[in-house]
């Protein structure tokens, strides 16, 4: 008998997936749930605003729904999914063309829980201004340091996202690093 969504234990990716092309709606259901933040940041970070970020993570979903059954397990459903995301991210830029505005409030909330409000907003600032300064970079290196800072993904899931090596993925994120501290001087 099939775990149940809710049980005791988190159900794997893979078992998710298995379950969601056996027909489980829920299981899909809580596979987006789990990604959908994950592919956000992704659209976000290709596309730099947020109104056409959400209808990508929208229609990589759709499409992952569609290719569920062609998924092979060759990486992560997590990796598969970004790279679905900036897949569809760039095609929707294409169709659309480019635009150089920038998100204003990437930087988010500020934490209620902060003892020093003054210093919250200094680092608030910063986080802004590094987030602008990041926005400034190739795409590539963008997707990398966003990928490993805000996803924690291995180069190897990094070099997957980008469509390159993962030794290219090392270097577009080193040098994306090198890139943001030259600015921030």
């Amino acid at each position: 008998m099939r775990d149940s969504l809710r049980g005791a234990r988190e159900i794997s990716d893979a078992e998710l997936v298995e379950q969601a092309c056996s027909g489980d709606d829920r299981a899909f259901s809580a596979l987006v749930r789990k990604h959908h933040a994950s592919a956000y940041r992704v659209a976000l970070s290709i596309t730099r605003r947020d109104d056409i970020a959400q209808d990508v993570v929208q229609d990589a979903f759709i499409k992952a729904f569609r290719a569920l059954g062609g998924f092979r397990g060759d990486s992560s459903f997590r990796t598969w999914m970004m790279t679905v995301t900036a897949n569809e991210a760039r095609a929707t830029l294409r169709k659309r063309g480019r635009w150089n505005e920038s998100s204003i409030e990437v930087a988010g909330p500020l934490e209620a829980s902060a003892p020093d409000p003054a210093e919250q907003a200094v680092a608030g600032q910063e986080s802004s201004r590094a987030r602008a300064m990041l926005d400034t970079l190739p795409e590539k290196q963008r997707l990398a340091i966003s990928a490993r800072i805000d996803e924690g993904l291995s180069f190897r899931e990094i070099a997957t996202l980008i469509g390159s090596s993962e030794g290219a993925a090392r270097v577009n994120y080193f040098h994306g690093i090198r890139r943001l501290r030259e600015l921030m001087e």
